[in-house]
């Protein structure tokens, strides 16, 4: 009686074990699955963070060959009509009127009669001479030249060329002006020279129509 009794006892077990067997083995399989899909998620999301910082980091280390370089660039408005991306908003003698180093370039093109000329104008490049490039001449010349139409103009499309001039191209040039003498370059990197005499301060500024190189010396034509 005794033994089945106990053999009963140890079926009934065995069947409560199987029943509870596949439960078990589901809250596990449960577990894992809700496991590996934090870990998807997280990968996912590691994953696009990584994808985020690097669309950020190539965004952000765009080339600057195309920008302004040289030590009087600092002094450019960080805004306004007067800034490197108001100044690419207008033509070329209007961009030049709201750099305050200009003034006196900006006073002698206006004399000249030259500021439609230069509006108008298409792909050109202009070497600017700044004010102190121009304080450099002896006031009683500056003056006698500002009153002298013809000689102001020549001197004033000297600085013109017809067609716009990267960096690149300065390396080592010869260029007609709108003068029709030619103008030479030479140089490298951020260190560019004009007729081996004028040393371009800020560089590649770009205007609606005109790449401008802001010189430290008003160049003169040879004739």
């Amino acid at each position: 009686m005794n033994t089945r009794i106990s053999r009963t006892r140890r079926i009934a077990a065995t069947v409560a074990a199987a029943a509870v067997l596949p439960l078990a083995l589901s809250a596990c399989s449960d577990d894992s699955g809700s496991d590996s899909a934090k870990s998807d998620s997280s990968t996912k999301a590691s994953a696009s963070a990584a994808t985020s910082d690097d669309g950020m980091t190539g965004s952000g280390s765009a080339t600057t060959a195309d920008q302004p370089f040289g030590s009087a660039c600092s002094a450019v408005p960080a805004s306004g009509a007067g800034s490197f991306d108001g100044m690419a908003q207008d033509p070329v003698a209007t961009a030049a009127s709201n750099n305050p180093a200009l003034s006196t370039l900006v006073a002698a093109v206006k004399k000249a009669g030259l500021v439609d000329t230069l509006n108008n104008a298409q792909n050109i490049t202009v070497f600017a001479p700044t004010n102190d490039a121009f304080a450099k001449i002896p006031k009683a010349t500056l003056d006698k030249v500002l009153n002298d139409k013809a000689q102001l103009t020549k001197i004033l499309t000297y600085h013109v060329v017809g067609q716009k001039l990267t960096p690149k191209d300065l390396e080592k040039g010869s260029f007609d002006t709108l003068e029709t003498s030619k103008v030479t370059t030479s140089g490298s990197g951020e260190s560019y020279t004009v007729n081996d005499s004028a040393k371009v301060v800020c560089g590649n500024v770009k205007t609606a129509n005109a790449n401008v190189y802001i010189i430290d010396t008003v160049l003169m034509p040879t004739s």
